[in-house]
């Protein structure tokens, strides 16, 4: 019997704190997965979205990758996102008890900068809500499109209060407070089962995780037909440690603004601009953007261990 699973829960090693928002930090982080089975099982392919792509504000000098039992095939390709990834397979007639896969990154993150107001937006985005520009819509229409449903409108109802609430309309001042109203609103914890919840599950329990705060800012902004993206990777914490989730692997969302581009928004932390966010896939939906997926021939009793560690160290560089 075939049986699948995906990586959705994390026990975090906290590293060193890193910078403020302006800092360069180096980053060396290790994510450490491994999974333990009752019976000898067969591995089928698994796909890892673990490795950050070179950027403006990001240098990778060194990535590596140890698994056991090692690969027969390590294919490093290209999503329809360009997000970097990885396909693992081994033989067929291979049975183990035991799957250990230890990602170990070297980084230099350059954040952009200080908060608001460093965007500068074009005039027609200047104002919230705003409508993007004829020659833009079809690259940005499918990510501005809701995917979840919302048969009560409550999402749409959320939003449009947080917004009627923002002290200013400009479209900077809006966004930031739709990220501080998530991150004030509603409890974070840790939650073991697969799988992000609805917006509307979010409002309904009034907590969630750090996928599920990003998703419900990406449906809230949508409801007003803006692009956006969920964005995975990892969050180092600041020098007061107040943020959450660092050290861990952490979820927020981008917003497309004409004239700024793709802006990051961390309504987890209240986090803007992609400080002490450390990015390393981009997807249309939460569930593209699993850190390690696959499967195994066995039963479905077999597991019996998930077992991850991700070690962050941030290190100022003045």
């Amino acid at each position: 019997m075939s049986s699948s699973r995906q990586l959705n829960s994390f026990r975090a090693i906290k590293g060193n704190p890193g910078g403020g928002e302006t800092d360069m930090a180096k980053i060396g982080i290790v994510h450490v997965t491994e999974y333990t089975y009752r019976n000898p099982v067969g591995l089928l392919r698994h796909k890892l979205m673990i490795r950050p792509d070179e950027s403006h504000d990001l240098r990778l000098h060194s990535a590596a990758l140890k698994v056991e039992p090692e690969p027969t095939g390590i294919y490093w390709k290209n999503d329809v996102f360009n997000n970097s990834i990885c396909f693992l397979e081994w033989p067929a007639a291979l049975r183990t008890t035991r799957l250990s896969i230890i990602s170990t990154l070297d980084i230099t993150h350059h954040p952009d900068g200080q908060s608001l107001p460093v965007y500068r937006l074009d005039a027609t985005a200047e104002l919230f809500p705003f409508s993007y520009a004829a020659h833009e819509i079809p690259d940005l229409a499918p990510l501005a499109e809701r995917q979840m449903p919302d048969p009560d409108r409550k999402v749409d109802a959320w939003a449009r209060r947080v917004v009627a609430d923002a002290e200013s309309k400009q479209t900077l001042n809006v966004l930031e407070a739709m990220t501080h109203a998530i991150k004030e609103e509603f409890r974070c914890g840790a939650r073991h089962e697969e799988g992000t919840q609805t917006a509307a599950q979010t409002l309904a329990l009034g907590s969630g995780t750090c996928r599920d705060f990003a998703v419900l800012m990406m449906e809230a902004l949508r409801s007003f037909g803006l692009a956006t993206r969920f964005v995975t990777g990892y969050l180092y914490d600041d020098t007061a440690g107040t943020t959450r989730g660092g050290g861990s692997t952490h979820a927020w969302c981008s917003v497309y603004l004409p004239g700024a581009g793709w802006v990051e928004y961390d309504p987890t932390n209240g986090l803007v601009a992609g400080a002490n966010l450390v990015r390393v896939g981009v997807t249309r939906e939460a569930e593209q953007a699993l850190p390690i997926s696959g499967g195994f021939i066995g039963n479905a009793d077999d597991p019996t261990g998930l077992h991850v560690d991700v070690s962050v160290h941030a290190t100022p560089i003045v």
